[in-house]
C-alpha cells in the first residue's frame, strides 16, 4: 500500500483519558511525523493535531481506537492519490 500524508485532529473532553490516548499515540509513533498539542486549562477539554505519514491502514489503526474511547473524538484528513 501506497504511504500518505495527512492529519489527525483529536479533541479529548475527559482529560482522565489523556494516559490512554498518549498510550495509542506512542503505539503508533512511527507514522507521526508532527505532534502539536494545547490543554484548555479552565475547561476540561484538550486539543491535539497530528502530522502523519502512513498507508490507509496505519492511520486507520491508529484513528479507530482513539474514536472508540468514549469522551474523546478523532478525525483524519489524507492527500488524495494522484
Amino acid at each position: 500500500m501506497e504511504k500518505r500524508i495527512g492529519t489527525i485532529t483529536i479533541l479529548i473532553r475527559d482529560r482522565e483519558l489523556s494516559p490512554s490516548v498518549n498510550q495509542l499515540l506512542s503505539e503508533h509513533a512511527g507514522i507521526i511525523l508532527c505532534r502539536q498539542g494545547l490543554p484548555f486549562h479552565d475547561r476540561p477539554v484538550a486539543v491535539i493535531s497530528l502530522i502523519v505519514e502512513g498507508t490507509m491502514a496505519d492511520i486507520n489503526a491508529l484513528t479507530g481506537p482513539l474514536g472508540r474511547l468514549q469522551g474523546v473524538t478523532s478525525k483524519a484528513v489524507v492527500v488524495p492519490q494522484e
